[in-house]
């Protein structure tokens, strides 16, 4: 259910613009390091927020400004911080409805659609979640890095469903970039593949970066680049680009053709689940990037093939989120049911290779 705002916490009266004074209490240090010590929580200053403020001028002592980051400072000095107000981007706020989870100062959790694009971009300037979100959160947002923005601090494709946590304030904002860099969010997908991968497949355990652990886990490591030929699709390779790691288990089988599956992810990359389960010989159903050309029989799957060969999109959804609180510290997780076009794939499915017709 939506929260509104939560009133447990507090509010901090220092995003809006104005002054901060502080006392460092740390002797013979740097600027930057001092103002990061000393600095109160509240203002939900981070340290990449403060480097930019000491370069603008931002930083005074003494009636003058420090401009220089790595300037020695005293126990007992009073430096003022300049906090401007933050700034208005191009990017237009849109009236479009969102399913919200959670919200309260800090955070907002979306449940966002399929056909919804996270971040404005040349071929999607609007129409996108930071349109909906800049509306929907108005003077709100206490500004990112000094831009009155929400803080998007992971993505899911366009065309996948599900959940996303996204900051508010600039505490926030690093607070959980911090868990996303240190891999203690945990997030989980369901993904409907061709096929079920099986560790009693000798192909798949041939492949390089391919192994099984306990309990039927699947677990694919590779190294993730742009592929050499189209600048729009990610490849595994193993000389160059970031890791990557994916787990995944088979829930249920879904016929001789398909199966349901859990993935999480180690690591976030751009198209992780779906380059790796292509990897791997199961690409997502509906797919067109990197699913595969195979078709489902009518044969085997009477009337559910049609439905299954003409899916509009990847059959993956974001399924639960959890992650510390950036202020309180409280673990919250979240999850989201199965959006009602993936729900009847896989009801399809099931029921067509049975030989029946799905009951919805």
């Amino acid at each position: 259910m939506p929260n509104p705002f939560d009133d447990e916490l507090e509010d901090d009266g220092v995003d809006a613009g104005g002054e901060i004074t502080v006392v460092l209490t740390d002797a013979a240090l740097r600027l930057d390091k001092a103002l990061a010590a000393a600095v109160p929580e509240g203002a939900a200053l981070s340290r990449s927020r403060l480097m930019k403020m000491i370069e603008a001028g931002d930083v005074w002592r003494g009636g003058a400004p420090i401009t220089d980051a790595k300037a020695r400072v005293q126990a007992g000095d009073v430096i003022t911080l300049r906090l401007a107000a933050p700034e208005n981007l191009d990017t237009l706020p849109e009236d479009i409805p969102l399913t919200i989870i959670y919200e309260d100062k800090e955070l907002i959790v979306i449940d966002k659609p399929a056909g919804m694009v996270v971040h404005p971009a040349p071929g999607s300037p609007s129409g996108t979640l930071v349109n909906a979100l800049l509306h929907h959160c108005g003077d709100t947002l206490a500004g990112i890095g000094g831009a009155r923005r929400p803080g998007i601090v992971h993505r899911i494709d366009k065309d996948t469903t599900g959940l996303l946590v996204v900051a508010k304030t600039d505490r926030a904002h690093h607070a959980l970039s911090e868990q996303f860099a240190d891999h203690s969010v945990t997030r989980r997908y369901l993904a409907v593949v061709h096929g079920a991968p099986s560790a009693y497949d000798p192909r798949i355990r041939g492949l390089r970066g391919v192994t099984f652990e306990g309990a039927g886990i699947l677990k694919i490591a590779t190294q993730l680049a742009r592929h050499k030929h189209d600048r729009q699709r990610q490849a595994v390779v193993w000389d160059s680009g970031r890791h990557a790691v994916t787990r995944t288990r088979v829930v249920e089988e879904l016929g001789p053709s398909a199966a349901l599956i859990e993935c999480w992810l180690e690591t976030g990359r751009t198209h992780q689940i779906r380059v790796h389960m292509s990897y791997a010989g199961h690409g997502l159903l509906g797919d067109q990037t990197y699913g595969g050309s195979r078709k489902f029989s009518p044969k085997i799957y009477a009337v559910a093939a049609e439905l299954a060969n003409t899916f509009p999109r990847q059959a993956l959804h974001a399924a639960s989120l959890g992650f510390d609180h950036p202020k309180t510290g409280k673990r919250m997780e979240f999850t989201s049911d199965l959006p009602a076009d993936l729900a009847a794939l896989i009801e399809a499915l099931r029921a067509g290779a049975a030989g029946e017709r799905p009951t919805a």
